[in-house]
């Protein structure tokens, strides 16, 4: 039995809608063949950008969009990527696959993508392998409107106006695949680099983000903050949900119990980690200006069977429902820090929105679960008084439209009696549910409707009280009117 008693006049800040960002690498079939498919492809697109796809991604109104990496970020060199595309360079994609990249997509497409979506630029600059130069000139080929060789050069091929550049990466990883670096010699490079990253819309600076820690390294947090605090806007983290060991990937399918419940113990170490990074941050930034931007988060499981272990293509459950559901819980109970995260990735990768296959496309559990938690976005974080059980995680906020509450059971096997109290009486009421018959339900070409949304049929008001069973495997969602 699970019971939250709401009290409006406490509250953890606003849900930035940037904690429903997404990411998208050039790995494996993420931008080639799940975004991208070129003007003269058979599949419906529209400049070169499936429709399909579009389409279902502005249902999730997708508020920013990671790119090119990742740690293909860190070999990319932008200028490969931009005029006429039949005379773009080909390069090997040495990070993913060792397939050939021929740079059809590049910046011009990206921020085609970004219009299509009506979504924010979160573009990721080279510092392990690039110059303080390149990354300069890529800034103003995106972002100068007057007269210069970079702006010249831009219109030149086709884009007379600048583009609105919202966020920036100084580099990625750079603890890895981005330089394998200390952090004081990478704390130094973020001064210098940054320094160059300048956008000439006075009205909107870019947002910079530093590269952040792996997972629970606090030194480098410690290291960062106390080197370059003053000169960053955000600092990333990353960290994966796994069923095992790093090197030992589970199957995202036909997994035992054990299995289900590693994940999602994983998933939630979540909270430490934002909560240990944070305590050091606050001793530099008391005020918190600074936010940490979870850009690579999700579920890292092992690679479908047959296909290329360097595209990350694995399906997609109602495990991994659950462990979004649980995550986002967790970011939006830290909304006054975190302030941007970016799950991994959008397309054939990792946990992803949707899957496609030639001119096929489904939608995954996950991308569900992004979808019922609209709502949430730049609403108001409500620290709630709960008594939860084990296995039920919670959020809810409060807006203009009223109160919503989003409860998480990632029990596999026991269903949760829940009980919400507003202390005030309930005029409305609805909602809806996700959940699974089994651990490993998913959608797939052939059934690409096993797991979607139903609506709400069952619950129980008595006066400013609303009593629901939380099934096995589920996330429910309830949007409340009251009195006020």
């Amino acid at each position: 039995m699970s019971h939250i008693v709401i009290d409006g006049a406490r509250t953890q800040g606003q849900i930035s809608p940037y904690l429903y960002g997404q990411f998208a690498e050039h790995l494996g079939r993420c931008v080639y063949g799940g975004l991208w498919v070129g003007t003269k492809s058979e599949i419906p697109n529209t400049n070169g950008l499936r429709n399909d796809v579009v389409a279902a991604l502005r249902e999730l109104h997708v508020p920013v969009l990671r790119w090119p990496g990742g740690c293909f970020a860190d070999t990319y060199h932008w200028e490969a990527g931009i005029g006429p595309r039949d005379q773009r360079q080909r390069i090997v994609n040495t990070n993913w696959g060792g397939v050939v990249e021929n740079n059809h997509f590049g910046t011009h497409e990206y921020f085609e993508l970004l219009r299509q979506l009506n979504a924010e630029a979160y573009v990721n600059g080279n510092v392990g392998s690039g110059s303080v130069q390149e990354m300069a000139a890529w800034v103003e080929y995106m972002t100068f409107a007057g007269e210069s060789p970079q702006a010249d050069r831009r219109r030149a091929n086709g884009h007379p106006d600048p583009w609105p550049l919202k966020f920036f990466g100084v580099g990625n990883e750079s603890w890895g695949c981005g330089g394998n670096m200390r952090p004081e010699y990478y704390a130094d490079l973020y001064r210098r680099y940054q320094t160059f990253v300048a956008n000439s819309a006075a009205d909107q600076p870019v947002y910079k983000i530093a590269s952040g820690p792996n997972v629970d390294d606090y030194h480098w947090t410690e290291t960062l903050m106390q080197r370059a605090a003053p000169l960053m806007d955000g600092l990333s983290l990353h960290h994966y949900a796994l069923a095992a060991a790093w090197e030992n990937k589970r199957p995202a399918l036909g997994f035992p119990e054990s299995e289900w419940y590693s994940l999602l113990h994983s998933a939630q170490r979540m909270d430490e980690l934002i909560t240990k990074h944070s305590t050091i941050m606050d001793r530099y930034d008391p005020d918190q200006r600074i936010g940490l931007i979870v850009d690579e988060w999700g579920s890292w499981l092992a690679v479908e069977p047959g296909t290329n272990p360097g595209f990350l293509f694995q399906q997609n459950t109602i495990r991994d429902a659950m462990v979004a559901a649980v995550t986002l819980h967790i970011f939006q109970h830290h909304a006054k820090r975190v302030k941007m995260a970016n799950i991994a990735q959008v397309a054939n990768v990792l946990q992803a929105m949707v899957l496609t296959e030639g001119n096929q496309m489904v939608k995954t559990p996950t991308y569900y679960v992004f979808k019922m938690l609209i709502p949430h976005k730049k609403a108001t974080a409500l620290a709630t008084l709960d008594t939860l059980s084990d296995t039920t995680s919670a959020s809810v906020s409060h807006s203009e439209a009223g109160y919503f509450a989003s409860l998480c059971n990632f029990s596999a096997d026991a269903a949760d009696e829940v009980k919400l109290d507003f202390s005030r009486p309930i005029t409305t009421v609805s909602g809806e549910r996700l959940m699974g018959q089994q651990m490993d339900a998913h959608n797939d070409f052939d059934h690409p409707d096993t797991v979607q949304p139903q609506p709400l049929t069952s619950m129980q008001i008595q006066e400013g009280s609303l009593s629901l069973c939380l099934p096995p495997m589920s996330l429910t969602t309830v949007k409340v009117l009251c009195d006020e």
